[in-house]
């Protein structure tokens, strides 16, 4: 580590070209969730609450009926998921399990791809999430999902190939 730039590199990888740092880094302090795809919530909630030693959440099942709130690749979503979320509040840290229907999403596309395992990790980035999403973008990472809820958003850039996992951009929790 460079003592004049504090968590980069001073010198890049062998074999990678030398680059500036981003000018709206995603950062680490705020590391929301960890997303996990499953094939069975159910019994996966059962695994997760006995180990972390939690109480069981309940899982919520969405519609699949089409949301102009929410596209996946350019179009609009149709899709169910079933969802538990096991929040660990003295970490400031939300596990998400979920649990895709057959219908083309993010997280079917995740889990045909690869079976289960963590899908995302998500950020919060304040009002700097358009910035970092478009400089993301210029990165050459492309927008798998952008949803919207009351409140609040998501986005998930398809991170995947260079990553081994995708982000979910947010501006708040």
């Amino acid at each position: 580590m460079s003592a004049a730039t504090p968590g980069r590199s001073a010198t890049p990888a062998a074999g990678s070209p030398a680059r500036p740092p981003m000018a709206h880094p995603v950062p680490l302090a705020r590391l929301l969730q960890v997303a996990i795809v499953v094939e069975d919530v159910e019994a996966a909630l059962d695994h997760w609450c006995r180990l972390l030693d939690v109480e069981r959440p309940e899982v919520r099942v969405s519609s699949k009926e089409p949301n102009p709130d929410e596209t996946y690749r350019g179009d609009t979503a149709a899709y169910s998921l079933k969802l538990a979320v096991i929040e660990c509040p003295e970490r400031g840290l939300v596990l998400e399990l979920q649990e895709p229907d057959e219908n083309p999403s993010t997280f079917r596309e995740f889990l045909t791809a690869h079976g289960p395992g963590v899908h995302h990790l998500g950020f919060v980035v304040g009002d700097e999430r358009d910035a970092v999403v478009e400089e993301l973008q210029a990165e050459g990472y492309a927008l798998r999902t952008v949803g919207f809820y009351p409140g609040g958003s998501w986005t998930v850039v398809d991170a995947e190939a260079r990553l081994g996992v995708n982000l979910n951009i947010k501006p708040r929790p």
